[in-house]
């Protein structure tokens, strides 16, 4: 493709060719070839085809920038030569604007366009910005309206130091240092928390009469006003390091953060907490059903344990048929939620919102530098981003790590003040209520979500019910192939994520969230109390308490990928820590059991009941392998007494329809998810089931010797799988 601009040499039009004027009006095919948002942002319009020539009107032909960006745009939809043609910028401005109708929002104001252009120019002559660099910002300026200054704050063309001395020349203000500040907490206090966070101001000091204003950008009248009224003072605005600035508000308001953080679900609703590991109902009821059974036994031992064996093995006949028909359901079909590239290519980012990632953070400052590349490689505008990286205090290495990279401001750390209990949930609470987003996900640290996961959620929201108020995407690993145990790991997402959880879905059962990847309306999501910090699966917890509340998850067709353990210790340590959760959830939703039923009405209840009874009934495995083994091992003739007739039969369906279900729900998981080369380990899964079982005893021996413990999962221990 070749492009030239009017006064090139004469040989690009035959002699005595006249151009078609913008005035003639324009070909509606051809102006479509530039997007609109850089049809005004470079002042350009195609309108008409001339000898095989796209003529595209410009209000600066001559700009080499303009020129290039046109050619790549008409080059991507046609394969004609291009023609840049000179008209005066009121012509061209016309021009677009009869072609594109828009919302005055969505049009740049004069002053603004001038601001840019100026901000543009002082960054490119003093050699801070390169041309190339120039061009880029300026196409995702085009593309999503957002400031110019900070797209390249953003892509790390320059720092936000540089970009703050630019907006103090240019907008006549003074600039004010953070690091070293210590303001007045009454007086930083006096404008609401809300507010501070919103407008992203903080009153350092006052000073006849006026308050100093520390801003992260120049304020509109309407903010000042505001800020002014909360204040009942005239306000001075001093333009501030907008990382500095946010580090400072978390200081000033840390103490509420925290508090909320901890107590808040247990105060607003304390019967929705697990702070109480078994409720005074629970106890007595336990104690009441272990008398009756010691009686029993001492009455009628045989009889009684008999009854134990075949109540015993009806649960976990039930719980494993219940899992086989959700798979049966889920098989070969598509639950989900479906989201195609082109919805996603067609997405116009100037609507898109601002997202919250919350990455909670402990003794993991190796895997930063890789998760911030994952991060910054998701197909959405970094300055719609608000990633919280949330660190605990006592975590200096992490800490320390990521104020040595000199993140933009779209990656904000949060440090969580060191108290119990230490959980993720907690950290979460607490980055929650720095979130300015309207939607806000969970990434753990390893995790690599697909880069359009962001969009295909948004596009999900808008499609779904509107009780829907949490998008689940998948989750498998990126290093299934590395051991045995790391691929029994895949072959269990690929059934819980790819089958078991989409048909829950689409039957609208209650469920147990993923504890990464699960997409929040961010405003519901702080009216249900956020997460429980007491709770060490919180999400399987939430997903309950939205469900209960009339709220209802769904699933998408975006997976994000995680390391699995590789190493055996370092798999119970998690797997331990899920499973005391699970009995913790079941606990505090089984408080009330009959408010539980009219909540999630039977269908839901028994779903609730048999999800989280998946982890009891791991407790039963070893028993009843201790028995087999003893009985194979002595013929003891008193176990043989406690499989009568149909006990016998019931036992001995639990054996095999058991083992075979769950051999089946790891073959068809994969399948489903096309992880044919992992297939073959599903069938060695009866061996994975007792580490399963050997996780579920030390999380069930956990619940009552330290319940709110949370067992660290090292991550990074696969990097060179990455």
């Amino acid at each position: 493709m070749t492009t030239t601009a009017e006064g090139a040499p004469r040989a690009a039009t035959p002699a005595g060719t006249v151009l078609p004027r913008l005035a003639q009006g324009t070909d509606p095919a051809v102006r479509a070839l530039v997007p609109e948002g850089v049809c005004r942002t470079f002042r350009v319009l195609p309108y008409a085809v001339s000898e095989g020539t796209v003529l595209v009107a410009a209000a600066d032909p001559g700009d080499p920038i303009v020129a290039e960006v046109v050619a790549e745009q008409v080059a991507g939809r046609t394969d004609r030569p291009v023609r840049l043609v000179k008209h005066t910028v009121n012509e061209v401005t016309a021009a677009i604007d009869a072609a594109h109708p828009s919302l005055p929002a969505d049009v740049e104001t004069p002053e603004g366009r001038r601001a840019r252009l100026q901000l543009a120019q002082m960054l490119t002559r003093s050699g801070l910005v390169t041309t190339d660099q120039l061009r880029v910002a300026m196409l995702e300026h085009a593309r999503t309206g957002d400031p110019l200054g900070d797209i390249l704050v953003a892509h790390e063309a320059v720092p936000e130091d540089v970009l703050v001395a630019a907006l103090s020349e240019i907008h006549q203000m003074q600039r004010v240092g953070l690091v070293d500040v210590e303001p007045d907490l009454e007086l930083a206090r006096r404008v609401p928390e809300p507010v501070a966070q919103r407008l992203r101001v903080l009153p350092v000091a006052e000073a006849d009469g006026t308050v100093l204003l520390a801003v992260a950008r120049p304020l509109d009248a309407e903010a000042t006003a505001e800020v002014e009224r909360a204040l009942g003072l005239p306000v001075r605005p001093l333009l501030a390091n907008r990382t500095d600035l946010d580090q400072l508000l978390q200081r000033v308001h840390a103490a509420h953060y925290a508090d909320v953080a901890t107590t808040g679900l247990m105060e607003a609703r304390p019967e929705s907490s697990a702070h109480v590991v078994i409720s005074g109902t629970q106890k007595a009821v336990l104690v009441m059903a272990l008398a009756a059974t010691v009686i029993c036994l001492a009455i009628w031992p045989t009889a009684t344990l008999i009854g134990l064996v075949g109540l015993c093995s009806a649960i976990y006949l039930v719980v494993s048929v219940y899992k086989f028909r959700l798979t049966l359901r889920a098989l070969g079909t598509h639950l989900e939620t479906d989201v195609s590239e082109e919805e996603v290519a067609a997405l116009d980012e100037r609507r898109l919102p601002v997202y919250t990632i919350l990455v909670p953070l402990y003794k993991e400052a190796g895997i930063v530098p890789r998760l911030v590349r994952d991060i910054n490689a998701l197909d959405y505008p970094r300055t719609r981003l608000d990633v919280k990286l949330l660190c605990e205090e006592d975590d200096t290495e992490t800490v320390e790590k990521i104020r040595s990279m000199a993140l933009p401001p779209h990656f904000s750390m949060v440090v969580v003040p060191d108290s119990q209990p230490k959980t993720k949930p907690k950290a979460c609470n607490y980055g929650l209520q720095l979130a300015t987003g309207t939607y806000c996900v969970i990434f753990d640290a390893e995790d690599r979500p697909d880069p359009d996961q962001l969009k295909k959620a948004i596009i999900a929201f808008d499609r779904v019910d509107p009780n829907v108020v949490c998008i689940q995407a998948k989750l498998n690993h990126f290093n299934q192939d590395q051991n045995l145990l790391t691929a029994w790991f895949a072959n269990e997402y690929s059934m819980h994520f790819e089958l078991v959880l989409p048909a829950m879905g689409a039957s609208e059962s209650p469920i147990p969230l993923g504890g990464t990847s699960n997409h929040f309306r961010t405003s519901v999501l702080r009216e249900l109390g956020a997460w429980d910090p007491f709770n060490v699966t919180e999400d399987a917890d939430l997903g309950i308490r939205l469900h209960r509340e009339g709220y209802r998850t769904a699933m998408i067709d975006s997976t994000t990928l995680e390391e699995a353990n590789s190493v055996v210790p370092n798999w119970i340590r998690q797997r331990s820590r899920w499973n005391k959760g699970y009995f913790q959830t079941w606990l505090v939703h089984m408080r009330n059991p009959a408010a539980l039923l009219a909540q999630t009405g039977v269908r839901g209840f028994a779903s609730f009941n048999l999800t989280m009874g998946s982890a009891f009934v791991l407790l039963m495995n070893p028993v009843f392998w201790a028995l087999t083994t003893l009985y194979v091992l002595t013929q003891w003739g008193f176990i043989q007494q406690l499989f009568p007739g149909i006990v016998f039969y019931a036992a001995s369906a639990m054996l095999f329809v058991g083992n075979f279900i769950f051999v089946y729900l790891n073959v068809a998981g994969s399948l489903q998810r096309g992880e044919f080369g992992i297939t073959r380990t599903a069938l060695l899964s009866p061996l994975y089931w007792g580490l399963m079982s050997w996780a579920a005893w030390k999380g069930f021996i956990q619940l009552f010797t330290n319940p709110f413990y949370w067992e660290k999962t090292e991550h990074g221990l696969d990097e060179a799988h990455g």
